[in-house]
């Protein structure tokens, strides 16, 4: 029994040190607060989301599915199998990680959307404040970025409503509220509240100001997939640091002997441990790429 609480230690201290003893990044993502960017304005359902993932040819094939199913699968078989040296016992965990596919399918369709519209956005302000150089007319701007062709839907039926309500009301203001609302970026809120200080003061030396802003956008979306970049970075280092935490149960059988370990096994309590020490890390994964997906760095 004594050997067996040793070997636990062993297992459990080095997850514990890893969490203590990563980089920045890392500790951000364990103690600091998960913000779902998309969750607050993604008007579409994860089924529209899905289509518009497969539009823009970034869906999965069956093929890559079935890779990905495999893949998954035998890592999970391998795992478990080295834990607990039990077929069915590993059989489960088989099916458990086959079932966390669909979520980890719903997590990168939501990113990969949640970039696209961003880079929508990116396209609508820009364009926006180039029309407006031209035409000196916000409506008028925002109509010839629609009519252009550059947008596409959700946000190009979006714009279209914006300016709809424009010409209803007479007025800008709640089209501006409706845009403000529907994609809570910066970039937007900033280009609105100076088209309607010009609207309302006039269009006197606007253009510096607005040559500014594009300025600022620049720099913004430069920021915004540097960003990207880093997380990709960080993910590929996240799931292989996860991945060796498992492995730390090989170099206990090591030092132990594996007549030793299963003898291990055979305690209740052990078997119980070791359970949770895989459970655990396994959360710690999922949550890993929950964070990588959803935290996109939008702005």
């Amino acid at each position: 029994m004594l050997e067996s609480i040793i070997a636990l230690g062993i297992i459990a201290f080095g997850v514990l040190f890893y969490f203590k003893q990563g980089d920045a990044s890392m500790h951000e993502f364990v103690t600091g607060k998960i913000n779902t960017v998309y969750d607050r304005y993604a008007p579409y359902s994860f089924k529209q989301i899905r289509q518009k993932v497969k539009d823009m040819g970034q869906e999965y094939t069956k093929k890559e599915y079935a890779v990905q199913v495999a893949i998954f699968a035998g890592v999970a078989f391998g795992i478990s199998y080295l834990y607990f040296y039990n077929m069915i016992v590993s059989i489960i965990y088989v099916v458990i990680v086959i079932c966390i596919i669909p979520y980890l399918t719903y997590l990168r369709c939501k990113r990969i959307y949640s970039e696209f519209l961003f880079e929508q956005i990116q396209v609508y302000t820009t364009n926006t404040i180039m029309e407006f150089q031209t035409t000196q007319n916000f409506v008028k701007a925002v109509e010839g970025v629609w009519n252009s062709g550059v947008l596409e839907n959700p946000v190009k039926d979006d714009v279209k409503y914006m300016i709809d309500l424009a010409y209803k009301n007479g007025d800008i203001n709640e089209s501006i509220e409706f845009m403000n609302k529907k994609y809570e970026y910066h970039m937007t809120k900033n280009m609105h509240q100076l088209f309607l200080q010009i609207t309302r003061e006039g269009a006197r030396e606007s253009n510096e100001v607005l040559e500014n802003m594009l300025l600022d956008i620049d720099v913004l979306v430069e920021g915004v997939y540097r960003d990207r970049i880093d997380r990709q970075n960080f993910h590929r280092q996240f799931i292989q640091y996860g991945l060796l935490l498992y492995a730390m149960v090989a170099l206990v059988q090591y030092l132990l002997g594996i007549e030793n370990y299963l003898k291990m096994l055979e305690e209740p309590i052990v078997s119980l441990m070791l359970h949770g020490i895989v459970i655990f890390n396994s959360y710690f994964l999922l949550n890993g790429e929950k964070y990588y997906n959803e935290n996109v760095g939008a702005e």
